[in-house]
């Protein structure tokens, strides 16, 4: 019995084409059947002929067959769906099989999410730089005074108050610098400017003390030694307290002739002093007719605006001699010089470009002596009010001066001192005027 299907049985599979046979001699070439695309012709007799297996394959390559859902020729039922024609990664909306093998349009943005992601990143960057430039710079502080060892001080009043000193001390200076910046060649410092400035609700006031006012220096501890050094009375230039045991007795000594608390303690010498306006590009300064030649100090300056370095406005601050009330005028000029210094430096150009203001806050932090409790939220409250001063928000003077004492110092006025302090201690407006 014959399983082939009709047209497959026997001798006709193609003359034994590939399959061996008998004869000795090889298989002769086989010439292959034209394949027909399209349905085929019918035979006489009108019945249509099936569809070959060849013309089933050829079909498949992009034409539509006719009959690929009829039966095939091994008896029907054979899917000729296998191929429909669409070649993969054709256009359209058709990819593989006919989803999706082209390219849609782009979504549009989302605008309200990238408008969220941006002011995210740009919060936490702001976060990030401003804690990072907070911990730098309290980093620089030198918290060297101890205002601990101060004994016996006056209750603390509404406000702050801070002791602003510029000292001439040479610490950092080359024998060049020292030629150059006309400071000498001393060993130790003294102070060469002292200020109180407090700050409240009702405006900041800066009052200067001449370094040679006349002060008594009260009992204290010293600050290294630990014992106490009673007092006896005696009748000194201001100066000399910072002299005799430094920033710990210079506060005792204001606090006990004034009877008002000092809160912080700030102190600058002659190279920061210098440094700081460097980084800044100097400060405008208005020198006043007929103006300014000291020799001692170095100042040698022509009347009107001009902008002062480092090295000249050091020597603007130090000049006493060439002025006609020597040092109650020389305190006016440092009042007037550290306003238009603050003002200066709180500038947009300095503020918001970091390459003028990092140099800056290093010029200035690296050189300041602070006590063990300033943070930099109280030297930025010292610096806004220092800036308040010159911009008209404040008041400036002098500590009232009586005359001058049996031993030639400036004698404070008492009772204007009295009525002064009174009013910084209240945090009231100073009515008080100064010399």
């Amino acid at each position: 019995m014959n399983d082939w299907p009709e047209g497959w049985s026997g001798n006709n599979r193609g003359g034994g084409y590939g399959h061996g046979d008998a004869s000795a001699q090889p298989d002769g070439a086989r010439v292959m059947r034209p394949v027909r695309r399209g349905q085929s012709a019918p035979p006489q007799g009108g019945v249509p002929q099936q569809p070959s297996y060849g013309d089933s394959y050829a079909d498949g390559y992009g034409n539509s067959n006719s009959n690929s859902n009829g039966p095939d020729q091994y008896g029907g039922g054979y899917n000729n769906d296998y191929n429909t024609g669409q070649v993969y990664g054709s256009g359209g909306t058709g990819g593989p099989g006919g989803h999706g093998g082209g390219r849609g349009e782009r979504p549009a943005p989302n605008w309200r999410r990238r408008i969220k992601v941006t002011a995210i990143t740009v919060t936490v960057v702001v976060l990030a730089t401003t804690i990072g430039t907070y911990f730098w710079a309290d980093s620089k502080l030198n918290r060297e005074v101890d205002l601990s060892k101060v004994i016996d001080r006056p209750d603390t009043g509404e406000g702050t108050n801070y002791l602003i000193v510029g000292s001439d001390s040479r610490e950092g200076l080359s024998d060049d610098q020292k030629k150059e910046l006309h400071t000498g060649s001393a060993d130790g410092k003294r102070t060469d400017s002292m200020m109180i400035l407090h700050t409240g609700s009702n405006g900041p006031t800066l009052v200067s003390l001449p370094r040679d006012s006349n002060v008594e220096i009260p009992t204290f501890v010293g600050s290294e030694s630990g014992k106490t050094f009673k007092g006896t009375g005696r009748q000194v230039k201001l100066n000399a307290a910072y002299a005799e045991d430094g920033p710990e007795l210079l506060v005792r000594t204001v606090e006990a002739n004034t009877g008002l608390h000092i809160d912080h303690y700030v102190e600058i010498g002659f190279a920061g002093f210098a440094n700081i306006v460097d980084a800044v590009g100097g400060v405008e300064i208005d020198i006043p007719k007929g103006g300014l030649k000291d020799t001692k100090s170095g100042a040698n300056f022509e009347a009107g605006k001009q902008t002062l370095n480092g090295e000249q406005s050091l020597a603007f601050v130090r000049t006493r001699y060439a002025l006609a009330r020597s040092d109650l005028d020389r305190t006016k000029n440092q009042q007037k010089f550290l306003a238009a210094l603050a003002s200066q430096t709180a500038t947009p150009s300095t503020v918001l470009n970091p390459f003028k203001l990092y140099p800056t806050m290093s010029a200035g932090l690296d050189t300041l002596i602070v006590d063990e409790d300033m943070s930099l939220f109280d030297l930025a409250d010292m610096f806004w009010a220092m800036k308040g001063v010159t911009g008209g928000d404040g008041k400036s003077m002098n500590m009232p001066i009586s005359g001058n004492a049996d031993n030639g110092n400036l004698q404070w006025d008492t009772t204007k001192v009295k009525q002064l302090v009174e009013q910084l201690k209240n945090d009231e407006t100073v009515t008080v005027s100064g010399n």
